[in-house]
């Protein structure tokens, strides 16, 4: 039987995040951020109290992407998600599994977030990032690290909020789990990031040497055709094989535009290095329209969602619309992606194939890239998105001895340069041999000291603070 904790206290603190140069996504530019930090206190049944910790970039503009707000609005939102699942979780005084806790409070979450105009994508922010940090003290409260310890299911998932599979499918698929010893970077090219000559896609010094790349879309299947185009022509250049995906980020107003690109790809030869070498296609439409476009012949190609995952049953949805694929991310939580994980396995079993990708906002360097990675190495994510690596200049905003620490506890996993700890990156690969100690990925804790408490978003609703 998993062991049953008591949440007894939850805290979070923030530090700010500035890009090295900025990241265009969809109609998103970002060149400064916020990371969250949570640190929760939970008691394990019989066994006495642990602390644990779990971390994530606060991107504006993703989570919630209504034209009316600021990006400003958009990160109170998740401020705000934080505080309400907070309150929810330590309402509950009595023991329950790691599971437990968190699904008898996220149908609350949502609500209580919907009423201060607060979308469901958003509001699972909070749950997730707390969820993160109650399973690190569980881990380390008991001593097991984190593959071992959800191999043996320590946190008590269920089929409750997925009754399409069975407790015995997730447990099962747990225990068959396997550490990747590696997992190869996905690079991504934003669109505002240069394609050419020194600095551009192919330049091994920006790349860090990837096999595998992200090309971002914005919408327009002329102007995307002609971008890829360019980008397929330098990737040709690499002395090694390579693959791509392509993120639209819901910019593809409807399958007529999206059918276009795709044709594209199929005819032209000119797009032949990307069509050749293209893994699939992420998030074309928007997620609230998204469940009314059946995929139809646009499912010859492979297809995933991304932002509209924001409920546990967005899986099984999107497959009956042709869609193949869904993302994992951290900051959508744990608990989901092993589920649909667990699904992918389940329905590939039967013939046709089904696949959970990896994918990031910018894990940031320690434990938020740590936590994120641990997990894609469980389910099985052979290659994903990091963007912390080239976006954000490593450890630059974080206080020496705290970067200290990291690089000699994971040495796999950072190194050196110059006067910079960086992520470290291994023929294109990322080693996850030192995230087997106890807990959820990583060895050392941030400096509490160091870190502000996280500021409270207005109590009023998004709505009413919109200019």
């Amino acid at each position: 039987m998993p062991p049953r904790i008591a949440v007894r206290d939850i805290s979070f603190f923030e530090r700010p995040i500035a890009f090295a140069k900025p990241f265009r996504f969809g109609s998103a530019v970002i060149t400064s951020s916020v990371q969250v930090f949570v640190r929760a206190a939970i008691e394990i049944e019989g066994r006495g109290t642990a602390i644990g910790a779990g971390a994530e970039m606060m991107a504006s503009k993703w989570f919630d992407k209504r034209a009316h707000l600021s990006p400003q609005q958009t990160v109170d939102g998740l401020r705000r998600a934080l505080a309400i699942a907070r309150e929810l979780y330590l309402s509950r005084s009595g023991f329950d599994t790691a599971f437990g806790h968190h699904a008898a409070v996220i149908a609350a979450q949502v609500e209580a977030c919907a009423k201060e105009d607060i979308p469901p994508l958003a509001a699972g922010f909070g749950p997730a990032e707390i969820d993160k940090a109650i399973l690190d003290a569980l881990l380390r409260g008991t001593g097991a690290n984190f593959f071992d310890g959800m191999a043996q299911n320590i946190a008590g998932i269920d089929a409750r909020l997925s009754p399409d599979i069975g407790d015995n499918d997730i447990s099962q698929f747990l225990r068959g789990s396997q550490r990747l010893e590696r997992v190869a970077v996905r690079h991504t090219v934003g669109m505002d990031d240069q394609i050419e000559g020194g600095g551009g896609v192919a330049d091994p010094h920006e790349n860090a040497g990837a096999r595998y790349f992200k090309l971002k879309l914005n919408g327009d299947p002329e102007a995307d055709a002609a971008r890829l185009i360019r980008i397929g022509n330098e990737l040709a250049t690499l002395p090694h094989d390579y693959s791509v995906t392509l993120d639209a980020n819901e910019q593809y107003a409807d399958l007529m535009a999206l059918g276009a690109l795709v044709e594209r790809l199929d005819t032209d030869a000119a797009l032949g290095p990307i069509a050749a070498n293209l893994l699939y296609i992420e998030q074309p439409m928007p997620r609230d329209s998204f469940r009314q476009s059946p995929l139809g012949l646009l499912a010859r190609r492979d297809i995933i969602i991304d932002e509209a995952d924001d409920s546990y049953d967005a899986f099984p949805a999107a497959r009956a619309l042709g869609y193949r694929g869904i993302s994992s991310k951290s900051c959508k939580g744990i608990y989901k992606s092993i589920v649909n994980a667990t699904r992918a396995a389940k329905w590939s079993a039967d013939g046709e194939r089904f696949f959970i990708s990896g994918e990031d906002l910018t894990c940031q360097a320690g434990l938020g890239v740590q936590q994120d990675l641990a997990l894609g190495a469980l389910i099985g994510v052979t290659h994903a998105e990091r963007n912390g690596h080239h976006y954000v200049d490593g450890f630059a905003d974080t206080p020496v001895a705290e970067a200290e620490a990291f690089l000699s506890a994971h040495p796999d996993l950072y190194r050196r340069d110059g006067e910079r700890i960086r992520l470290s990156i291994h023929d294109g690969d990322l080693l996850t041999g030192s995230l087997t100690a106890p807990g959820f990925a990583s060895k050392v804790h941030p400096e509490w000291k160091a870190l502000a408490p996280l500021q409270q978003a207005r109590a009023r609703t998004l709505q009413e603070q919109s200019i």
